[in-house]
């Protein structure tokens, strides 16, 4: 059965430079009964003006990941990385035992729309780390393409928690399954479209909790529909570990 929290139920931040939803609690947004799910504690649908940004800021043991659905995002960090995000490509930080980073809107002409998402870790203490890997449309057409996992396997990026993540693009009558453990939960994020999962439909936005999803998850009748699938730990709230 869908949990579901419709695009409108989110909490808005408006900036000017920055116009953010917000999924779960963050920032000022606060609501108690939206802290997180399993070990998924951000979803931020963030919308950056041109030539603005995040300035250097530091994180320590959160695993921090962008999808940009559209521009160009610019990242730098203590680590000495330096590099540009574009649609297609996934940015995974592991901010371990500390990093300072910025992220900017790399044009001076378009606004850059991007998903900035936190992981808690399962390790305390990890030795920081960046990742990118571009995924193309052809790998996530019509089906589930995993980006994310514990081991990093199938070119997937490598997550300090029992984690995975699938990207999935669905139009008309493409369709696809995933299979999920026993005792598994599940978050699902439409980024944009809409999607029909086991049925029920979810817009551009909407967000759903599947608890105990142990079975096939069936994904069809997409319109332009972008999705993001998170198999998670069956807890109901994240917690740092000890």
């Amino acid at each position: 059965m869908l949990d579901i929290r419709k695009a409108h139920q989110r909490g808005n931040a408006n900036h000017g430079w920055l116009h953010s939803r917000h999924t779960f609690s963050f920032g000022h947004y606060r609501d108690v009964k939206q802290q997180g799910f399993s070990d998924l504690l951000v979803i931020n649908d963030d919308r950056v003006a041109p030539g603005k940004g995040f300035g250097e800021h530091p994180h320590r043991d959160m695993e921090i990941f962008s999808y940009v659905l559209e521009g160009a995002l610019e990242h730098k960090d203590s680590m000495g990385t330096g590099s540009v995000i574009r649609p297609g490509d996934v940015q995974m930080m592991s901010a371990g035992t500390g990093v300072r980073h910025s992220e900017f809107n790399h044009s001076a002409e378009e606004p850059v729309h991007f998903l900035q998402i936190w992981i808690v870790p399962g390790v305390v203490g990890a030795a920081p780390r960046y990742q990118q890997v571009h995924f193309s449309e052809a790998e996530k057409r019509g089906r589930l393409r995993q980006i994310i996992s514990p081991e990093g396997t199938d070119g997937s990026l490598a997550v300090h928690q029992d984690a995975r993540v699938y990207a999935g693009l669905f139009n008309g009558n493409e369709t696809a399954e995933l299979d999920v453990g026993p005792g598994r939960n599940v978050y699902v994020h439409v980024a944009r479209g809409s999607v029909e999962v086991n049925g029920e439909l979810l817009d551009e936005g909407d967000g759903a909790r599947i608890r105990n999803a142990g079975g096939a998850l069936r994904f069809a009748k997409g319109d332009d529909a972008e999705v993001l699938v998170f198999d998670l730990r069956p807890n109901e709230l994240p917690a740092m570990p000890h």
